[in-house]
């Protein structure tokens, strides 16, 4: 063992890799590649400044494009395997809206200061795409290769639909992926400090489902001052309610259980049952206190109404009336979530899907995700690595449609009362240096590994 904390195997992360991930971060962030949504974005800039930084070091990237600077990057390394399934490792380039008035530094200076990197992408995720660039940057250099082929794809749109990204490449370049049969992505395997002194790495095996759906109501259109027994809005606004009043029953999924299994145990408590028609999962959940937010949102369906639309003048009752509600959907809750949904709109409104996206669930007792523990808890003596359900949704759903089962993992080891789930899509988001650096040694590990 090296005095850093590296196995020998590990010796060619160099300083050289540890200061390009933080140089790789901050080059990033200063690239405005803000998806808007519907189309309006750009990721061409920091796409070709990836694509420079694997052909520097001898591997050769392709760069793809739906719509012009809608910019894909995705490169193969050949493992030393020939008969080994491939590996994935992707990250999207695209970053959501940030206003400068609102920051304390300007939100695409890539500034460092205090220990930290600071700017629009720092934790989503520009980091983790200088972390990859780093360790695979680091194995040219030092003649390294992995036992299994490594792709690696740099996406655009993930902010949005992911219409000129991911699902872009999943459904017009699949034989870019041959071979690749699970995948290392965003979202997991950063620090969480309990208020009981744990330190845990949440590795997310599985995500809910995107259902954001438009709610749709008819009625009669009059004047404001007259009675009107089939008014558009109110039989929206009544769907909004119910939908938003429903109590949605837990439905334990195998994640979750192998989660609040783990969880329970590192607390002393004992879960009892989980299958018993008295066991109460969400006392279970709040008995693991500052670690209960990693099982909270992910023990059943949920959906929320997020915007309503209707009318045109306060005293005229318009014809139709829209609402909007962002649903989630576990593994296996598809057919209630649309039963329910059916049931709470009632005669009166009709729905459908906006965006719909699948759910996901991968293995947590296979080989893979026990190495992806492994390589955080060797950098990490005494930490605990847990498995993770996402309550959201990443670039992965569409890299599934290819058969990869896809893990959540972008490591960060973060200090105590830094509030990581804050920063996803917050304010003076900012990553610690250390943070990086601890994150190319752990991927450089797993990734070896694997």
């Amino acid at each position: 063992m090296h005095e850093d904390g590296q196995s020998p195997r590990a010796a060619h992360i160099d300083a050289q890799a540890l200061d390009e991930a933080v140089t790789g971060t901050a080059e990033l962030i200063r690239m405005d590649t803000t998806n808007r949504g519907g189309g309006d974005g750009t990721e061409r800039q920091a796409a070709e400044y990836v694509a420079a930084r694997l052909a520097e070091a001898g591997i050769e990237p392709e760069l793809l494009e739906k719509a012009p600077g809608r910019t894909n990057v995705v490169a193969r390394i050949p493992g030393t395997d020939p008969s080994a399934d491939a590996l994935l490792v992707h990250g999207h380039l695209d970053v959501v809206p940030a206003d400068p008035a609102e920051w304390s530094v300007h939100p695409f200076s890539g500034e460092i200061r205090d220990g930290c990197v600071w700017g629009r992408g720092a934790i989503d995720m520009k980091n983790a795409d200088a972390m990859v660039l780093a360790v695979v940057r680091a194995w040219a250099r030092a003649g390294v290769r992995p036992r299994r082929d490594v792709v690696l794809a740099f996406t655009a749109d993930e902010e949005d639909s992911a219409e000129f990204g991911a699902a872009y490449l999943a459904g017009q370049h699949p034989a870019l992926f041959e071979g690749c049969t699970e995948g290392i992505g965003e979202s997991g395997a950063f620090t969480v400090h309990t208020d009981d002194g744990l330190r845990l790495y949440p590795v997310a095996a599985g995500e809910r489902g995107t259902a954001w759906l438009r709610l749709s109501a008819r009625g009669r259109a009059g004047h404001g001052s007259k009675v009107n027994t089939a008014n558009a809005v109110t039989r929206v606004a009544a769907a909004v309610a119910r939908i938003g009043a429903h109590s949605w029953p837990v439905r334990l999924t195998p994640t979750v259980r192998a989660a609040l299994t783990t969880l329970a145990g590192l607390h002393g408590v004992d879960p009892g049952p989980m299958d018993d028609d008295r066991f109460d999962a969400d006392a279970l959940v709040e008995s693991f206190g500052s670690a209960a937010p990693l099982v909270r949102n992910v023990l059943r369906n949920s959906a929320n109404p997020t915007m309503l639309e209707a009318g045109y003048k306060l005293n005229v009752i318009p014809g139709s009336a829209t609402a909007h509600v962002d649903g989630r959907v576990l593994p296996g809750g598809e057919e209630e979530f649309t039963a329910t949904l059916d049931e709470l709109t009632g005669p009166d409104v009709t729905w459908d899907y906006y965006h719909r996206e699948i759910p996901l669930q991968a293995p947590v007792d296979s080989p893979t995700y026990a190495t992806l523990c492994e390589a955080l808890e060797h950098f990490d003596p005494g930490a605990h690595a847990v498995p993770y359900c996402m309550s959201g949704g990443t670039d992965a759903k569409h890299f599934a449609r290819l058969g990869v089962a896809g893990y959540g993992f972008s490591p960060l080891r973060l200090p105590p009362g830094f509030d990581y789930q804050a920063l996803f899509h917050g304010v003076d988001e900012r990553v610690p240096v250390d943070a990086l650096h601890f994150g190319v040694r752990v991927l450089d590990r797993a990734l070896l590994a694997l």
